[in-house]
């Protein structure tokens, strides 16, 4: 699905946010919340240790600019940046899930991290897509505005 995504933006709710060269920023499709953002590679690559010396460069600072726009676009007490790379049983293209997360979220599940998500995956809630929209255009708003 992350190869089509890069292909096919207009594929995914919110459309594209921001791209470099070398690297995609997206909203993310399923259920990890309003907000969460993914920064994948263009090209098909299934491990970091195969990313390219310029992908490498350009990845330190967008994983900083895509929390900071995550903090920015809710009301979160914390950013998790994880790395997922699995399509069931095999590696995937690589993505980075960029999520805001509340101590709200936390405390009425009694999970945080991976346990949280996985719970998130099991509930299976995805956002509405109006309101992934609307976030994703304020993320938009806000990428040349943060550092």
């Amino acid at each position: 699905m992350a190869c089509r995504f890069v292909a096919e933006p207009v594929a995914v709710p919110g459309g594209r946010i921001a791209d470099t060269t070398h690297w995609v920023v997206e909203h993310c499709v399923g259920p990890l919340g309003v907000g969460t953002l993914i920064l994948k590679p263009r090209r098909h690559v299934v491990a970091v240790a195969a990313l390219n010396d310029t992908e490498v460069q350009e990845l330190g600072p967008l994983l900083r600019k895509c929390s900071a726009v995550a903090a920015e676009i809710s009301d979160a007490d914390q950013v998790y940046n994880t790395l997922w790379s699995h399509a069931d049983t095999q590696p995937g293209h690589i993505h980075y899930v960029i999520q805001p997360v509340t101590a709200q979220q936390c405390l009425s599940t009694g999970l945080f991290g991976p346990a949280l998500q996985m719970a998130m995956f099991d509930a299976g809630a995805v956002p509405d897509p109006r309101q992934v929209a609307m976030v994703a255009d304020r993320a938009r708003t806000l990428w040349n505005a943060v550092r």
